[in-house]
Parts: C-alpha cells; sequence; structure tokens
C-alpha cells in the first residue's frame, strides 16, 4: 500500500492510503519501527497513512494496543476504529485512544432509512464520534436517500457501493 501510495506521488497525486491491520499486528511491539522503515523506505509522510483497526483487536489486550497506538500517532499515522458499533469495546477505552477517525459499521448504516432503531444508533455514533473530534465515516451506503440522510447528519465521510464498487 506504501509504495502504491509513493507511485501515486510520482505521478503527481497527493493520495492518503488506509490499511486495515489485524490482531497479530496491532500487538506487534515491532510495528512502529517496522511502519517506520517502510515509511522512510517508500518516501510517503506518516500523516498519509491511515491505519483501520476493530474493537475486538484492540479488546484483545488493550492496554499493550494502547501503547503501540500512542507509538503510532506520535509518528503521525492517522488512526481509524473500523466496523464501530459490532465489537465488544468499552467507552473507558474510546476515550483514551488516539483515534481520528470512527468508521460505522454497513450493518447499522443499511437499513437506517427503514429502521428507527440503526437510525438512532447510526446518529448517535456520528455525534459522539464529532464530540471526541473524530472524522466518521459511513461504511455501507447502498442509495441515494442513504447518503443524503448521513449529509443531514453531519457525517463527514461515506463509503459503499453507491459511490463506487471497490478497485484494485
Amino acid at each position: 500500500a506504501l509504495y502504491e501510495c509513493h507511485v501515486w506521488r510520482q505521478m503527481g497525486y497527493s493520495l492518503n492510503v488506509a490499511v486495515n491491520l489485524s490482531p497479530r499486528n496491532l500487538h506487534d511491539p515491532g510495528l512502529p519501527v517496522k511502519l517506520g522503515g517502510l515509511l522512510a523506505k517508500w518516501a510517503v509522510p506518516a500523516g498519509s497513512l491511515t491505519l483501520e483497526i476493530t474493537e475486538n483487536a484492540i479488546m484483545f489486550d488493550p492496554e499493550r494496543a494502547l501503547k503501540i497506538l500512542l507509538r503510532l500517532h506520535d509518528m503521525g499515522i492517522h488512526l481509524s476504529i473500523d466496523d464501530f458499533g459490532t465489537g465488544y469495546s468499552s467507552l473507558v477505552y474510546l476515550k483514551k485512544l488516539p483515534v481520528s477517525q470512527i468508521k460505522v459499521d454497513c450493518s447499522f448504516v443499511m437499513n437506517m432509512i427503514h429502521d428507527q432503531d440503526d437510525a438512532v444508533i447510526v446518529e448517535s455514533t456520528i455525534d459522539l464520534g464529532h464530540n471526541l473530534a473524530c472524522q466518521v465515516v459511513a461504511e455501507g451506503v447502498e442509495n441515494a436517500d442513504t447518503l443524503e440522510r448521513l449529509r443531514a447528519l453531519g457525517c463527514d465521510q461515506a463509503q459503499g457501493f453507491y459511490l463506487s464498487r471497490p478497485l484494485p
């Protein structure tokens, strides 16, 4: 992913890249050094990299994960909680995490137009994210109505098949 980011930069495109981090990666104390080496190798600024982590990966060993996440954050790497709302996280840990983005899981977003409970969860998550100074991304946007409702709720970004199918 960093190599591709490097290639895009050489072509004149200043694009960022997001990478899903596995629980094993997240709990590897050598991860910050490895990522620092890769960022330097491909001459990619740390701020161009976002690491997406799931709540469950954090909760496997929250204290260890927090130490590693703080080191990554201090390097300038952006951190995002992926599939927010589907794991077993605690708000105690959420407030400690140096994340800049929360991604609302598609299981809530996809049905929010027709399911009031899902709509409340999405709206509350957007408010929570903003109150924690995080950008909020809605996953699973499948139609214009959902996108418009997310705009009205102040959601910062959206992703889903309505906007684009996955690209290589």
